[in-house]
């Protein structure tokens, strides 16, 4: 993946709008292409038709997935949608927003919570659960994974080596990332990456919920 690794990072403090400009970023390519997506406020992406889905995940500002027949939907900061294929999807903002994007294929296995076309909370996909750790596999393929974990607070991951590139999305609550023998706290909507190999582990210091994105050679 083409983003800094072993550090937090935020992809919407990294990846602030251009005044009337819409600017993309791929960060990772392949079967499912992995990009960033700015609009500065007022600006859209017109509506074309795609024959795969693509889930988006709001970091920053208000978003409108628009289509035919006055369909529309209004996402915000935490929140994801799986978009409609075979059919015309566009995204415009009024106040600007950055979000991830990801190209899903038809054949790729999606969880049943998860309604094409509706927004949804990912953080709000897993409850929390007393000295448990909890994990929702949203979509996956043999090449990539998302998924999303809640932690009680004091449980968490060993230190494991990542199979993969695998970038986390902070959801809520308070976290640590230890990686390659350092420890990085971690807060709702800010973001790490670890390389493929990288020793790392999370524990919750408060309750904690993450996404966690991987991908596969």
């Amino acid at each position: 993946m083409k983003e800094k690794t072993g550090e937090i990072f935020s992809i919407a403090r990294d990846n602030a709008p251009v005044p009337g400009c819409t600017i993309s970023r791929e960060v990772h390519s392949g079967r499912n292409t992995i990009s960033y997506f700015s609009l500065a406020a007022g600006t859209d992406i017109s509506a074309e038709i795609y024959p795969y889905h693509k889930l988006i995940v709001v970091a920053e500002g208000d978003l409108e997935v628009y289509g035919k027949d006055d369909y529309q939907r209004e996402a915000g900061a935490g929140d994801a949608i799986l978009t409609l294929t075979d059919t015309p999807v566009g995204m415009r903002t009024r106040n600007g927003a950055v979000y991830t994007e990801i190209s899903v294929q038809k054949e790729d296995i999606m969880n049943s919570a998860v309604k094409a076309g509706e927004v949804f909370k990912l953080a709000e996909l897993v409850p929390y659960q007393e000295g448990k750790i909890i994990n929702m596999d949203v979509m996956h393929n043999e090449k990539m994974k998302f998924v999303i974990m809640a932690f009680d607070k004091g449980t968490g991951l060993s230190e494991h080596a990542a199979p993969g590139e695998a970038i986390i999305f902070a959801l809520d609550g308070e976290g640590v990332i230890g990686y390659e023998g350092k420890e990085h706290p971690i807060k709702a909507g800010e973001n790490f990456h670890f390389a493929k190999g990288g020793l790392h582990f999370v524990k919750a210091s408060e309750r904690f919920k993450m996404a966690l994105l991987l991908t596969l050679d």
